[in-house]
């Protein structure tokens, strides 16, 4: 199984810009922003629901 460093070793400039050419074509520039504010508002509502999960994990190590 190859490794993360090893994946992204192997990306370069040429490959991004092939990617954006992808995505641009099948999404269109119109799509793209919207696609970006529901990913990055996913990533917030993952991160926000992590932190939650955390700190009631803590309060039970508390009371022990």
């Amino acid at each position: 199984m190859m490794s993360l460093s090893m994946f992204l070793g192997a990306i370069g400039p040429l490959q991004v810009a092939l990617i954006i050419v992808v995505v641009l074509l099948l999404f269109g520039g119109k799509k793209i922003p919207e696609l970006m504010r529901g990913l990055g508002s996913g990533i917030k509502e993952f991160k926000d629901a992590s932190k939650e999960d955390d700190s009631k994990e803590n309060k039970k190590e508390d009371k022990k």
